[in-house]
């Protein structure tokens, strides 16, 4: 090794600089371990960085030299601080430090031993050990502890037991912890290990409620989450405790302890993860510079470029690093599939197979033992790969859990599962887990097919069983949107799927439920909404492809040509009615006709509505809201009339003059003249917009503003069923109105999800805004509406500078994790998609004002705002306007147009002074 890599030698420059007998002051000494620390992490980090050491090298690096410095500050201590001869006192690293790994800014935990009770003079020794490493700015936790001591609380704490048992002997009296560690073991064999693996399994279980019960988190703790580091501690843990060994390595073969219950493999794929997960950490803390252990969107890109992952085809460097995390930690979680079970057995014994196990069972291959079901002795998968399906319906159909040793069985299996592709018999038995029963005996009992395909996932076996699948699991979503990777969405696409069906989600979705019932294709529902994202990833329209794959697919799962071709067509349009409930003008006739004209029949209908809740639902717990649930709702109840033969132009006709001959009976309290002169201030689009009874509000409002001859009258509605708060403003119209409010209401902290803007006959202007809070619930604090109501009425007299304030609005900025999701400004103008009104449609990054901005260029280019939707996807926003020229025309003018883009992609893209990239959903007051 050349010289230059050589690790520092700290042990021998410390000893220089603090000979025996002579110890220098303690400032001196201080400065002096100062800058050996400081080499000690230097040297580390270049061995990392520069010459390519993996994680796991470095941490054991880090440990060594660490061990020195710490030796040699416990020689200095008892140099300035001396104990009685008879005083012993031992020094010890224990939790990870103990397992010789320290990551670059672990905190250093450190055992002091004692052989008895404390004397001052053991104490002050001590405390000069911790205030000398506290003051080299070190994180340190301590305990001390003599032998009978360390006994009695390893038996209380599982948390203490465990760090003992990483103990590991740095300096002082090396005989006192040799008995130690000797009284410790022998206590462990006395206690046994039931105890001790039941508690892990319990601390692990609620880790795993804490940080994840997917390994697929798109936002993963390396060290905490579901398959990261803390997982394969544990299985060191279990195996040390059961078998007093130190590496996985030791458990292959027949002579190893328990028989040999690792394959190679497997032990390979332990050490692989070990070191791929440690080099993750490593990464993280450097590029953190704190000890961070969450791989956070802001810091994927950084880690996953220094690992050296680049774009490769169609993928960025980015998600490459994150699918290859991903599978790792997948590879982890099935390694303690495979090795938990088996340890278990090995320290507690085999499983006592029930005697009285029925006929109809065992015919089946199955057995049980400890009230599981598991794979009878010479009935496993390797001489009938249909077991693998036959069982879980087993235990689904019987209420029985699969028992860990067949869960093993069934990783090992996996591979297997590829002989299946093909299989009739196979497909019918997959096809039976998804969707429930077999329905041709009309057995559909409460399907919970979700929780079957989450195990078939996660242990491997549906990717061989889908080669397809296979190529979305890990796939990661590089947004702030999903919650999920694609394979895990499209599972829990399934389980809201079952949800909807139990009747769970009544109240939250109460027409998906209503229409689960009148569902006649449930099968081709069920496999659609577990293939809906099957293309992910491949480049292309995922929607578009998806369904080209599912041609094949579908035959190849047993299912007909009318449910192949419902499958294929239900992907293709599995965005369409999001799409067009969020960013459309669903009171457009033209948007409900042409949405008729794909649709085409009142079944698809019902399945791509279901499917649409089903696909939100799964994509985060926060994305769905009263407020989608009443566009979809609405947008369902207009396209089932249409399919049932409304929404003529005589038909709309008779419904305006319905809606005007309610609204009429609604205001019978006022004079006739009066009630005419209201009925005729509206256009078309203004009585179809609108509820009878909202009609009724905006009626007096304007009836009261008149006789009060107020210039601005604002009503704060709130409508806790939607969810939201409307807001409704009538004033004299002119240029820019709208974005004045929308500047307004960002200033007051609402996030606009929808607005109506109508100018009535008498040229006034009657705008509608559906606001919400930042927590996505109805706008509805008495003090902040009545702030709102002074915000709006401020900016339209001209008091309030709107783009200083909307500048110090921005408390609520998105956290720098989320500024590494790139969002492109994209402008796409549509004179195809409305008959009256040209659709701009506009992406960008969230932001406060950004509303504000987008509608100032709008304005400025001389438009009319008949409407705006606006939708936020994570920290992308989608916001879709309908508009005129000062005409009442569409907007064709090619010139005018590449005008209106340039206008608006200089209002999406942030200037200098604008604050960083930021939420509109601002809190203030």
């Amino acid at each position: 090794m050349p010289l230059a890599e050589k690790p520092p030698e700290i042990a021998a420059a410390l000893a220089a600089l603090v000979p025996e007998g002579n110890p220098p002051p303690r400032d001196e000494a201080l400065a002096a371990f100062r800058r050996q620390l400081g080499r000690l992490q230097t040297h580390v980090q270049q061995r990392f960085e520069r010459d390519g050491l993996n994680g796991l090298a470095a941490a054991r690096l880090h440990a060594r030299l660490m061990d020195e410095l710490v030796s040699a500050l416990f020689g200095y201590a008892l140099a300035m601080a001396p104990i009685d001869p008879e005083d012993r006192l031992a020094v010890a690293a224990t939790g990870g430090y103990g397992r010789a790994t320290l990551a670059p800014f672990s905190d250093i935990d450190l055992l002091f031993l004692t052989g008895g009770k404390n004397s001052p003079k053991i104490a002050g020794a001590v405390e000069f050990v911790l205030y000398f490493l506290w003051d080299l700015g070190l994180k340190v936790g301590h305990a001390t502890r003599s032998i009978p001591d360390c006994l009695r609380e390893a038996k209380d704490d599982v948390t203490i037991r465990t760090s003992l048992l990483d103990a590991r002997c740095l300096s002082g009296d090396r005989a006192l912890f040799a008995d130690f560690h000797k009284a410790f073991r022998a206590d462990c064999a006395a206690d046994g290990p039931a105890e001790y693996i039941a508690a892990k399994q319990a601390e692990r279980a609620a880790r795993h409620r804490r940080f994840g019960e997917t390994p697929f988190m798109v936002e993963p703790n390396v060290k905490e989450g579901k398959g990261g580091l803390r997982d394969l501690q544990t299985l060191y843990w279990l195996s040390r405790y059961v078998f007093n060994t130190f590496a996985m390595s030791e458990l292959v073969g027949k002579d190893a302890p328990g028989g040999g219950i690792l394959t190679e493999t497997e032990a390979r794929a332990c050490k692989r993860a070990w070191e791929y997960l440690w080099t993750v950490r490593v990464h993280l803390h450097y590029v953190a510079g704190r000890a961070e252990e969450r791989l956070t969107f802001d810091l994927q890109p950084v880690v996953g470029a220094r690992m050296g992952y680049t774009r490769h085809g169609r993928q960025d460097g980015v998600e490459r690093f994150m699918r290859h995390y991903f599978l790792v930690v997948r590879e982890v979680a099935r390694v303690t599939g495979v090795l938990e079970p088996a340890l278990t057995r090995a320290a507690l014994g085999p499983p006592a197979i029930v005697a009285a196990t029925d006929t109809a069972l065992m015919q089946a291959g199955f057995v049980l033992a400890d009230g599981k079901i598991l794979f009878a002795p010479g009935r496993e998968p390797e001489t009938d790969p249909t077991a693998i399906f036959r069982i879980l319906i087993s235990a689904r159909d019987r209420g029985l859990e699969l028992h860990p040793l067949a869960l093993r069985m069934l990783i090992r299996s996996a591979p297997l599962a590829a002989d299946l592709r093909g299989d009739k018999k196979a497909a019918t038995l997959f096809l039976n887990l998804l969707c429930g029963g077999d329905e041709a005996r009309g057995d559909t009992p409460s399907c919970d097919s979700a929780r079957w395909l989450t195990l078939l996932n996660e242990t491997g076996v549906l990717g061989r069983y889908m080669p397809d699948w296979r190529r979305i699991v890990g796939q990661m979503q590089f947004d702030t949107y999903h919650v999920y990777t694609v394979d895990v969405h499209s599972v829990q696409a399934v389980k809201v799927l079952n949800a909807i069906e139990a009747g769970d989600l009544a109240e939250v979705a109460p027409v998906a439920s209503d229409l689960m019932e009148q569902v006649q294709s449930r099968r081709a529902l069920y496999v659609a909404v577990l293939l809906h994202d099957i293309a992910k990833g491949r480049g292309g329209d995922h929607s578009e492809l998806g369904a080209e794959l599912a041609l094949s697919l579908c035959p190849a799962l047993g299912l007909t040509a009318e449910e192949t071709e419902m499958v294929s067509w239900l992907i293709l349009h599995h965005l369409l009615l999001s799409q067009t409930a969020f960013s459309r003008d669903i009171d457009d006739p033209k948007t409900i006709l042409d949405l008729a004209d794909t649709i085409q029949s009142p079944e698809r209908l019902r399945l791509l509505l279901i499917l649409t809740v089903s696909d939100i639902r799964a994509v985060s717990p926060k994305v769905w809201n009263g407020w989608k649930a009443t566009l979809l709702r609405e947008l369902y109840a207009r396209v089932a009339e249409v399919l049932e033969g409304g929404l003529s132009t005589t038909e709309r006709d008779t419904r305006i003059a319905r809606v005007k001959d309610v609204v009429a009976d609604l205001l019978e309290d006022w004079p006739a003249e009066a009630r005419e002169e209201f009925l005729s201030l509206g256009y078309p689009s203004y009585w179809l917009g609108f509820d009878p009874e909202s009609i009724e509000r905006h009626a007096r409002m304007i009836r009261d503003a008149r006789l009060r001859d107020a210039p601005l009258t604002v009503n704060a509605e709130p409508l806790p069923a939607r969810a939201v708060t409307e807001v409704v403003i009538y004033t004299a119209d002119h240029a820019g109105l709208f974005s004045r409010i929308a500047g307004a209401l960002a200033i007051a902290g609402a996030s606009i999800v929808d607005a109506r803007i109508h100018t009535l006959t008498d040229g006034m202007a009657l705008d509608t805004f559906w606001i919400q809070d930042a927590a996505g619930g109805p706008y509805d604090a008495p003090h902040r509406l009545a702030r709102l109501s002074a915000l709006i009425e401020q900016t339209l007299s001209g008091r309030l500078k709107l783009d200083s304030e909307i500048r110090k609005a921005t408390h609520s900025l998105i956290p720098g994790r989320m500024r590494a999701i790139h969002v492109p400004p994209r402008v796409v103008v549509d004179n195809r998609a409305s008959n009256r009104h040209t659709v701009i449609e506009v992406n960008g990054r969230d932001r406060p004002g950004l509303l504000h901005d987008v509608t100032a260029a709008i304005s400025s280019e001389g438009l009319q705002i008949a409407s705006a939707h606006v939708t936020t996807y994570g920290v992308r926003a989608v916001d879709v306007f309908y508009v005129k020229d000062v005409f009442g025309m569409k907007v064709e003018n090619e010139r005018k147009l590449y005008q209106l883009r340039q206008a608006l992609l200089a209002a999406l893209t942030p200037t200098a002074e604008d604050p960083p990239a930021s939420s509109r959903r601002v809190t203030v007051g």
